[in-house]
């Protein structure tokens, strides 16, 4: 059974974690990191790619190396050089770089001097404090590791959303073919778009002479079959996630969805509801005693109690259903609200495609502007631009504008806000872009006050037009660091700046409440792909999820403004 992308860039991940707690070539290392990003976010899987004959150094950051690693992995499930890495360090290291703070140096210092191999090990030695005593360590190091433990564990489990829709998709396109099936659904916290899914709840109905459940755990990713019924059944994938799948009858397929889809908390409240009106509320339908009155659509569920249909996204007891009542439900933003992207890099820094061919890929996606935004010289790992290199970049913006028709190049910079809050280019420079996008890369192990307050210093230059990822976490794998975000928010809107809401979905920074806190203190939010390549629009789509759990409309997005209001807001 060929790798899904998740996996075969988790491997890669790996092998890039335990090579740095080796001491090998970075430029070795960050090779597999790039690769593996790559992969992760890459729309087909790679045994697609190969089945099709494609070359898959035609990828970004995919050479002949890797590209074979690639093809091994997706035919035998094996990545030899990973077996012989992990003969010689522990594969459990690599966790322990996932704690904020303990990078590859730090991780094999505790290894070397406590033998710490694991999350337990590690646990235990810091309750024991040991790890105070190990060099380059100390009390206050233990203390963070300790707080951060805590954070960490519960998180780790849970599947990222883009990898959960690498496993759905193609599952769902087989359910298609079974004998019979005529709608199919996926709820739970997937249908609500959460940024990490549990499992799957997968709802089916079907005509009388189906073989469904058959059909089902007969999937050949299927690793376990816990259960099968005439109604339910329950597997666990290769992946490891568990698939529920209920049979519905059509008469009920509404109050199944809702149900299903849940929140919890928001099924209780609307079960409530239906008490008070003396009606019993399942996933079967509405019942006035015995009598079913509501039930084969959503619509019919809501209004049985008097509500009109809530989107999925905000079915989490967060004042939705009183929103509902109130008429004050928010019109929510759509993919085709946004008319431009607000934070792209080409492969003058860390992207992987040329200026051109980026401006040709929004065009191609529908977009009317888009922010050339690359990285500023502080951040080295990316080749970031200087004054000299920026400039020239510019003249470059000039040219395609003048050729282009369709789009509107914008000239800006992802440029680094450094420890003491100054940004890491000169106002000379910066006055002469269209705006500037603000950003923390480095140092993000400072303490609130001292991390809010460098965020609010940046924020003060006229410069500062975007604050971008405003809290720095990597879903699964780095915790956010530690501000006041109110307070941030609180100065946006003081100052006229705008926030991003970061849609790579290892990212999707803002969380949903900090978008809704955004929103209700009248800070426009921006939402951006964060493009690394011409395939990287695609992650609007993320964002816009994540805008729409935050209660957000067209007129709380910075990006759905016309290019004139757009450069109106900037030229604050």
């Amino acid at each position: 059974m060929p790798m899904h992308n998740s996996e075969i860039a988790d491997r890669f991940d790996r092998l890039a974690d335990l090579l740095e707690i080796e001491g090998a070539n970075p430029f070795r290392v960050r090779a597999y990191r790039n690769a593996a990003r790559t992969i992760r976010g890459y729309p087909r899987s790679m045994a697609d790619l190969l089945a099709d004959d494609v070359d898959l150094t035609e990828l970004p950051d995919i050479g002949d190396d890797l590209a074979k690693k690639i093809q091994i992995l997706v035919t035998s499930g094996e990545l030899p050089l990973l077996e012989e890495v992990e003969a010689r360090t522990p594969p459990a290291l690599s966790e322990l770089m996932k704690i904020q703070g303990l990078g590859a140096k730090r991780v094999k210092a505790l290894h070397e001097a406590l033998g710490i191999d694991s999350l337990e090990e590690l646990r235990e030695a810091v309750e024991n404090g040991k790890v105070q005593e190990v060099e380059g360590f100390g009390e206050k190091s233990e203390e963070k590791i300790r707080r951060r433990l805590k954070k960490f564990s519960g998180n780790e489990q849970r599947t990222k959303l883009i990898e959960a829709e690498q496993i759905s998709t193609p599952l769902v396109e087989y359910l298609e073919k079974a004998r019979g099936v005529k709608d199919i659904v996926i709820a739970g916290s997937y249908r609500r778009r959460k940024e990490t899914v549990g499992d799957l709840d997968i709802l089916v109905t079907a005509k009388a002479d189906n073989n469904v459940m058959e059909h089902f755990t007969g999937y050949d990713e299927v690793a376990e079959v816990d259960s099968q019924g005439e109604t339910r059944s329950t597997v666990y994938l290769r992946s490891g996630m568990q698939v529920d799948l209920r049979l519905v009858p059509q008469v009920c397929f509404g109050s199944a969805q809702h149900y299903f889809t849940g929140s919890k908390d928001h099924n209780i409240a609307v079960r409530k509801l239906g008490m008070e009106r003396g009606y019993k509320i399942n996933e079967y339908g509405v019942f006035e005693g015995d009598k079913r009155i509501a039930g084969q659509t959503e619509s019919s569920v809501y209004k049985a109690v008097g509500l009109p249909l809530i989107a999925p996204e905000l079915r989490e007891n967060h004042g939705e259903l009183d929103a509902a009542r109130d008429g004050r439900l928010p019109d929510l933003v759509t993919l085709k609200d946004l008319r431009g992207n607000l934070h792209t890099h080409t492969n003058a820094t860390d992207g992987h495609d040329t200026l051109r061919a980026m401006a040709k890929a929004a065009m191609e996606f529908g977009l009317e502007y888009l922010a050339i935004t690359d990285h500023s010289k502080h951040l080295t790992v990316a080749h970031g631009l200087n004054e000299k290199r920026l400039r020239r970049q510019l003249e470059v913006i000039d040219k395609l504008n003048d050729e282009f028709s369709e789009l509107r190049l914008l000239k800006s910079i992802e440029v680094d806000i450094l420890e003491d809050g100054k940004l890491d280019l000169p106002d000379s420079v910066l006055a002469e872009l269209d705006f500037v996008l603000c950003a923390v890369h480095h140092k993000f192990d400072l303490t609130q006050e001292k991390q809010t307050r460098r965020i609010l210093r940046a924020m003060d230059s006229p410069h500062c037009h975007i604050l971008a990822h405003p809290s720095g976490r990597l879903i699964n794998r780095r915790e956010a660091y530690d501000i006041d975000l109110k307070m941030i928010l609180e100065a946006a809107a003081e100052r006229g700046c705008a926030v991003e809401l970061n849609a790579q979905p290892e990212r999707l920074d803002l969380t949903d409440e900090g978008c809704r806190m955004a929103r209700d203190l009248g800070v426009k939010v921006s939402i951006a792909a964060d493009a690394h390549s011409t395939r990287g629009f695609d992650y609007l789509r993320f964002g816009v999820d994540q805008a729409r759990r935050g209660w957000l409309e067209p007129r709380d997005v910075l990006n759905t403004l016309p290019l004139k209001e757009l450069l109106r807001f900037f030229r604050r």
